[in-house]
């Protein structure tokens, strides 16, 4: 990334298409850049080759290829990365311990209420605006 500021892009980590699209569409509608990865080596290799950071990563804990903990893992280990926010996104009743332990700076349930998504992603973009 040569540029870290965000134009209010975010980048979507999630591998069910359905919830991929439903969230960029609404992000679009508030003029923000959705960029979608259906898993976590997706998502790393976009952040590594992208002129700019997101403004925040909203991630799936279970997708296949390399699921969410290993893309946090990952992402905390570059320098050039572990200061992007994420936020969790699970359906699973234990996904509020392991988003603590991911350090991920907020975790939703899913279904996702799409007020309590924008208001989220709103505040970290714009720290960057």
């Amino acid at each position: 990334m040569t540029d870290p500021g965000c134009e209010r892009t975010v980048l979507i980590v999630e591998d069910d298409v359905d919830t991929s699209e439903a969230i960029a569409e609404v992000l679009e509608d508030r003029d923000y850049r959705p960029v979608r990865a259906p898993n976590g080596a997706a998502a790393l290799d976009e952040l590594r080759t992208a002129e700019r950071a997101p403004c925040v990563i909203l991630l799936d804990l279970m997708m296949p290829v390399m699921d969410g903990r290993e893309f946090r893992t990952q992402q905390r280990g570059d320098p050039s990365l572990r200061t992007i926010p994420v936020v969790v996104l699970s359906a699973h009743a234990d996904a509020v311990s392991h988003a603590a332990q991911m350090d991920a700076a907020r975790y939703l349930r899913k279904p996702i209420d799409l007020r309590t998504l924008l208001e989220t992603v709103e505040r970290f973009c714009a720290r960057d605006a």
